[in-house]
């Protein structure tokens, strides 16, 4: 995967990187907790993105300074339907994720060496994944299936949910760039049972 490309050479340790990406509420979360539950270490960019943005983190000076407020509700509606301002909103926040995934797998590679790393983000291919990145994993289910457990989500309209989706790469052009899919329509059980399988191919390769 490109040990020194992460900065990692220094240590001696390797660990696999793989993303984990799907359409909205196809199951990212579900499988990611899954995959910490058997043993993989969980990087989740949606909850580092909160963390750079909030004050004191390393892109909140500059959030404020490009759109007067780093509340994410403000922001969410200031770039909504907006590329201009979603693509300027990135360009903030995306290298201040990753940095701190990279530190983040620095200490994992020091304590863990052949760990699994899964690093999950609702964009991933959009965004052009993470670097030293080698194995791709996609959640998939139908459009129906995705429509109906959006609307379970407090606050969620249907025109809400189509017009999100409108804006996410479609199913078919993720799927291509698979390594592993995870079909997440059918039991829990199914799914988790898919899951392990896709856990210990990652694990094998690690090792």
């Amino acid at each position: 995967m490109g040990c020194e490309y992460l900065g990692l050479a220094a240590t001696g340790a390797a660990v696999l990187i793989a993303g984990l990406t799907g359409g909205m509420a196809c199951g990212k979360s579900f499988v990611a907790q899954a995959l910490r539950d058997l043993g993989a270490h969980v990087i989740e960019a949606d909850e580092l993105g909160h963390q750079v943005i909030a004050p004191g983190g390393e892109a909140h000076a500059q959030v404020v300074a490009a759109f007067g407020d780093a509340d994410r509700a403000k922001l969410a509606r200031a770039v909504f339907g907006k590329p201009e301002e979603l693509a300027k909103l990135t360009a903030i926040v995306h290298p201040a994720v990753r940095e701190r995934s990279r530190r983040m797998i620095e200490q994992i590679a020091l304590k863990c060496p052949h760990a699994v790393v899964v690093y999950v983000a609702a964009i991933l291919l959009e965004s052009g994944g993470l670097p030293g990145m080698s194995k791709m994993v996609v959640v998939n289910c139908t459009p129906a299936q995705q429509l109906a457990r959006a609307l379970e989500r407090p606050g969620v309209t249907e025109a809400s949910v189509r017009a999100r989706l409108e804006h996410q790469l479609p199913a078919e052009d993720k799927l291509a760039r698979a390594d592993y899919v995870i079909d997440t329509g059918g039991t829990k059980e199914e799914t988790l049972r898919q899951t392990k399988m896709v856990f210990e191919e990652l694990r094998k390769l690690a090792a």
